[in-house]
């Protein structure tokens, strides 16, 4: 079930309005489309009605297309094809304003040809309304014509330097548009032929020239000779006041000549005959039929820019009905001037005008910041007197923000509470900053005055002093403002906290907001004035409640019924009769009411919602991979032997030893010594000895040593082989598995050898 806000249109774009308009109103509204289905199309529509760039325009192109996708400011890399155009055709429908500046680096000037050459419509931005176009070349503004639409009613130009192709331009502008309001700025003069140009636009209800050529006379014929404008804004900064009487020397009053006034004569022949123009405008006057005469009778809301005395001229010619009236005067503005001027609009307008502004020109304000940055001292402050306004009865907001005319005293608030009695908003200066020496003269006295005459105030921004006042304000309950609702001090001063708190709960006792500067970092803040602001701020909805009750209960004290008494009248009166005769003739009156029912057609649609859906119904099919690799595994065994070298004295050890073989035989066995009594069995038993130890180390050396040699080379060989990998050496993750067998082990050995590329070893 939808909103009941949203079941009406009008009211719905009036809260969404409202939510953009408020602070990080634009991120609000985005978030607000993405809520719900009934809200999306009309947030999307107050979102992206208003738009200060052409960069949301570009970043609807895909991003494939972009030569950045981050940055699509800096252009497209390739050129749109027709499905890339649709999100940028569907959400320009929804743009009724947009705005260039070309010296913004913001958005890339190639981006306009590749547009210009390849949309599929003629208008990429069919109900583009006003268009805000701010150029320095004329490449950059041959670039709005692109958006130039029949829809287009707004134009808002401004041109930095001289453009030759200017006059080409505004007459293509001309045949393409019909323009309701069209603003030209620039500091080089306005083309010769920009009147005959733009004469045909008789539709324009707002026209802003702000260039100079913009006060020459036919300029000023063809700016009155328009019929429908109600706007009119010039500047008239460093013009003569001849220049401005010049502006209106062809102007034609309306009323002055009809065409009954015309004759058919040529006037060849008329030089002797009777002019009855001024006897007819003589009789016509008699009789109340004449038609008075008046320059621009219809215009509504004027905005001058320039000096006090030109404004003055300017406006002694006009004799409409002004409503709305900006003033942008430079500041301080000479004093006689400033009468004639206030003397003349509560003369000429005093009945009409409903708005009054006066600001300050740039030159004035950039002197004023130069002075307040400077060491020079504290900046002037000139008194603005108020009193000339002497009748504005219309007047329902006045504003006055100058940089050097902040003074204002209790008498001007008096002044202007007589002559804007049915005053709404008033702004004086809010925004001065006052030297220690010397403070605002205004006061809460003063402000009492303005609650007294003023019975519909309901915003006030000024400086004062918050003093202590008199106690005849208290007094009084004339002073109590039930409108005053806002309240703006800026940097007044405020001493006692408690007393103005509870002046301000008697003069406004239903005041709903006030505000104060606070921030540190402002020029001319005071911590004690910010503090002080602060507990007013924090007591005055306590005091405001305190003070309604007590007066609640006055007044129903006031209302209580008197006392009454009972009390018998003798009411007998002795009867008369008498016969009286009346006529009883009803008065007819015969009435005829027309009743014709008021018939409102509508339709409604009663087509079923239909939602297509689609089930794929292809049998889902997985492939697995199973590895059926079988697994391998090496692991190698040292089969080196654990050998120990040993050394071992190979020197033959030889003990000699000498055994006596001689026989003793008895002496007298003489034959028998003398049978071994033979010279070689006599030579000594050590010689067989010794050769038999030669005999075998010659033995243990040829057998042993030639095998001892290989031995150690395989030795050497296998250590190298398991010797720890370096670092950086990547490690082999695989095992080799040896199975050695007892029967093989000299072979399995040798296998597992060749396995790992190892090279033989000859033994």
């Amino acid at each position: 079930m939808f909103p009941t806000i949203l079941r009406d249109p009008d009211a719905a774009k009036k809260l969404f309005e409202t939510i953009i308009d408020s602070p990080n109103g634009r991120r609000s509204m985005s978030r607000l489309a993405r809520t719900c289905r009934a809200m999306c199309e009309p947030a999307l529509n107050v979102l992206w009605r208003e738009l200060d760039s052409l960069l949301p325009i570009i970043s609807l192109f895909p991003n494939t297309l972009m030569k950045r996708s981050r940055r699509p400011g800096l252009g497209l890399a390739k050129a749109p094809n027709a499905e890339d155009w649709s999100r940028v055709l569907a959400y320009g429908e929804r743009v009724r304003r947009i705005a260039y500046i070309e010296s913004s680096p913001s958005v890339s000037p190639s981006i306009f040809a590749i547009i210009a050459e390849n949309r599929p419509v003629q208008y990429i931005l069919p109900h583009l309304q006003q268009l805000i176009w701010r150029v320095d070349t004329a490449a950059g503004l041959q670039r709005c014509t692109i958006f130039l639409n029949p829809e287009l009613q707004s134009l808002v130009l401004e041109v930095s330097t001289r453009i030759p192709q200017l006059a080409t331009f505004l007459a293509e502008v001309c045949s393409t548009t019909q323009l309701s309001s069209f603003s030209f700025t620039s500091p080089t003069s306005l083309p010769d032929t920009f009147t005959d140009i733009l004469r045909s636009h008789n539709t324009l209800e707002k026209l802003v020239l702000v260039a100079p050529g913009a006060l020459s006379s036919s300029v000023g014929q063809w700016a009155a000779s328009l019929p429908m404008l109600r706007v009119l804004e010039l500047d008239l900064t460093g013009r003569s006041v001849i220049a401005v009487e010049g502006f209106f020397d062809d102007i034609v009053a309306s009323g002055a000549s009809t065409p009954s006034d015309a004759s058919s004569d040529s006037g060849v022949f008329s030089g002797d005959e009777i002019d009855f123009t001024e006897i007819r405008k003589s009789s016509l006057r008699l009789t109340g039929d004449l038609r008075s005469g008046g320059v621009f009778t219809d215009l509504r809301q004027l905005s001058l820019t320039g000096e006090v005395a030109n404004i003055a001229v300017f406006l002694k010619h006009l004799t409409s009905n002004l409503t709305h009236l900006e003033l942008v005067i430079e500041d301080p503005p000479d004093m006689a001037d400033w009468q004639d001027l206030s003397g003349l609009i509560c003369e000429r307008f005093s009945k009409s005008l409903l708005s009054l502004r006066i600001n300050a020109t740039g030159s004035s304000r950039f002197n004023e910041l130069v002075r307040s940055t400077s060491r020079g001292g504290d900046p002037p402050c000139r008194h603005l007197p108020l009193q000339h306004f002497t009748s504005l009865p219309s007047l329902l907001r006045l504003e006055i923000d100058l940089p050097e005319s902040v003074l204002f005293h209790n008498s001007d608030l008096r002044a202007v509470a007589q002559a804007c009695p049915n005053i709404e908003t008033l702004r004086l200066c809010p925004m001065a900053r006052f030297p220690a020496s010397s403070g605002p003269s205004l006061t809460l006295e003063g402000v009492a005055v303005l609650t007294q005459g003023c019975k519909r105030l309901q915003t006030l921004a000024l400086v004062l002093d918050a003093h202590t006042e008199s106690e005849e304000t208290f007094n009084s309950l004339d002073v109590s403002s039930r409108s005053l609702l806002r309240l703006h001090v800026g940097h007044s001063v405020v001493n006692d906290s408690l007393q103005t708190t509870i002046l301000l709960s008697h003069l406004a006792p239903y005041l709903e907001t006030i505000k104060w500067f606070h921030e540190k970092n402002r020029p001319g803040y005071v911590e004690a004035n910010a503090t002080g602001w602060q507990k007013v701020s924090d007591w005055l909805p306590h005091m405001q409640g305190m003070r309604l009750m007590e007066r609640a209960r006055a007044v129903h004290l006031a209302t209580q019924k008197p006392e009454t008494r009972e009390q018998s009248v003798d009411a007998t009166v002795t009867r008369i009769t008498a016969d009286k005769s009346l006529q009883a003739k009803p008065r007819l009156v015969q009435r005829y009411v027309q009743v014709s029912p008021k018939l409102v057609d509508r339709s409604t649609e009663a087509k079923p919602e239909l939602v297509s859906m689609s089930i794929d119904a292809t049998p889902s099919i997985m492939d697995t991979s199973v590895d059926a690799t079988p697994a391998v595994s090496h692991q190698s065994v040292s089969v080196r032997p654990n050998m120990v070298s040993t050394e071992v004295d190979a020197s033959v050890h030889t003990e000699t030893k000498a055994i006596s073989a001689i026989q003793a035989l008895p002496f007298e066995d003489d034959n028998s010594v003398n049978k071994y009594a033979d010279p070689f069995h006599a030579f000594p038993s050590v010689i067989p000895a010794v050769l038999a130890g030669l005999l075998t180390f010659a033995c243990r050396i040829l057998t042993s040593y030639p095998l001892t040699i290989p031995m150690h080379m395989l030795d050497k060989s296998l250590s190298i082989l398991h010797a720890q990998p370096k670092e950086g050496d990547n490690l082999s993750s695989e095992k080799h598995e040896l199975r050695p067998s007892p029967a093989h082990s000299v072979s399995s050995s040798t296998s597992e050898l060749l396995d790992h590329d190892i090279p033989p070893v000859c033994l």
